[in-house]
């Protein structure tokens, strides 16, 4: 896993239990890379090495560098995956896949769709949101003007999308039945306050801390929400299986990352006691 910053991260946790379960003695560690660094990073691989998962803000650097790309990661604009072939550095994007599966976890119906946030990830947000079948997004960010890109990305998809800028209020199911919040944790927390009294269905794509203030606010007014945990298992599940040529187990995956939560919300507690 590279990303700036990357301590915090659970993808290790998942990938070591996928490893375990199909018996692979491989290893997989966080690694702290910026943009300017990736480029080296990346020529310095040796054959031993299968693949790679990027965080921010890497998804979008990496896509100068790779061989070849998913049509997926042509259409988004970014890629969290490498997969390393004979035919050369192979960008995928997982992404999207793990947000469908979230949002189909919860019972998410199309409709009318929110997403807060203009970076990468809200670019992989109109990706699901268009596979769930959704007609059109209103995109709320706080710079609106730096979200040309994202317009470009619904045209390739084929989703009707409106840019407005930082909302007081998030939508009633009546207005939005799926809202994806992609924000960092803390603008989300600061959401929470704006749950409608009538919500319908929310991703939050943040774990940390657990669990996120804006999925614990949206489900006490009554709505379906999942966190960023459910996105990042099914994420890796594919990373997996790309660079493994195997399906793991996805139980034995989420208890490893249930367990990691568990014990993180534990130390958030001893911390504040």
């Amino acid at each position: 896993m590279l990303g700036h910053p990357v301590g915090h991260s659970l993808s290790p946790v998942l990938h070591r239990a996928a490893y375990a379960q199909l018996g692979l003695d491989w290893s997989y560690d966080a690694v702290d890379v910026d943009e300017v660094g990736l480029a080296g990073f990346l020529d310095g691989l040796g054959p031993d090495w299968a693949g790679l998962s990027l965080t921010m803000p890497l998804k979008r650097a990496v896509l100068p560098l790779l061989d070849t790309a998913s049509e997926l990661v042509s259409v988004v604009g970014g890629a969290n995956t490498v997969v390393l072939e004979a035919r050369g550095r192979v960008g995928h994007n997982t992404d999207v896949l793990g947000m469908v599966q979230a949002l189909r976890g919860i019972g998410a119906q199309s409709g009318p769709a929110v997403v807060l946030g203009g970076g990468a990830t809200a670019a992989s947000a109109l990706a699901a949101l268009a596979e769930l079948g959704c007609p059109g997004a209103m995109l709320h960010a706080r710079r609106p003007e730096a979200t040309a890109g994202l317009s470009t990305v619904a045209e390739r998809l084929g989703l009707r999308l409106e840019v407005r800028g930082w909302p007081d209020r998030l939508p009633d199911r009546s207005q939005a039945s799926i809202v994806v919040s992609t924000v960092p944790a803390s603008a989300g927390a600061n959401m929470a306050a704006a749950v409608p009294s009538e919500p319908g269905w929310l991703l939050d794509v943040s774990y940390s801390p657990w669990p996120p203030a804006l999925v614990s606010a949206w489900t006490d007014h009554g709505g379906n929400a999942v966190a960023g945990d459910e996105m990042l298992l099914y994420q890796a599940v594919e990373q997996v299986r790309l660079m493994t040529s195997r399906a793991p187990e996805v139980s034995v995956m989420r208890a490893a990352l249930r367990d990691a939560l568990d014990r993180s919300r534990g130390a958030q507690g001893a911390q504040g006691s």
